[in-house]
């Protein structure tokens, strides 16, 4: 029985590199949108699975109000990044600018920020951890970028100070080496 037991925990745990992997039967309710509204903006954005089992975070961007950005969080158990350099993101995006953000622990007021381009295709975005710098608000802070050996929060986030449309396909995020 205990042997069972190992083996179905060994076959449904994730790898020690995933961050998360999108399929149909993900359980996406833990993706939060965090809109610009909450300093009074009126950005909107959604995040979904679309039929074929990928993350579907699109939306609009406005700049009334000081609006201006609209993005989805991912919080989670502390996960050691000890080992892994990167964090690699299967995508498709819109030829759009977004940001990988990044926490190291869930309450802390600020997140260590990457911008990658996307391309209209799907790609592997790779991003070093050592390179996110700390940001709040838009705004670099006097801080090392990111050494910690966890992180507890993932997010995306569009703000490209313009009114826009996005959308954006995610297929999986992973740490590598």
């Amino acid at each position: 029985m205990l042997y069972i037991l190992y083996a179905l925990l060994l076959f449904t745990s994730s790898p020690a590199n995933e961050l998360f992997d999108f399929n149909k039967k993900s359980d996406i309710q833990n993706w939060i949108i965090v809109n610009d509204d909450v300093m009074g903006g009126k950005s909107s954005g959604t995040f979904t699975l679309d039929t074929n089992g990928h993350g579907l975070f699109q939306g609009s961007i406005s700049l009334e109000n000081y609006g201006g950005f609209s993005s989805v969080r991912y919080r989670f158990d502390k996960k050691s990044v000890k080992g892994f350099t990167k964090i690699r993101i299967k995508l498709k995006g819109d030829g759009k600018k977004y940001q990988l953000r990044i926490k190291t622990k869930a309450k802390d007021y600020y997140s260590y920020v990457a911008s990658f381009e996307t391309n209209g295709a799907w790609q592997e975005v790779e991003v070093n951890l050592k390179d996110m710098y700390p940001s709040f608000r838009g705004r670099k802070l006097n801080k090392p970028n990111f050494s910690s050996d966890g992180i507890e929060e993932i997010a995306l986030l569009i703000g490209n100070k313009k009114k826009e449309h996005f959308k954006l396909l995610l297929d999986h995020l992973k740490l590598i080496k």
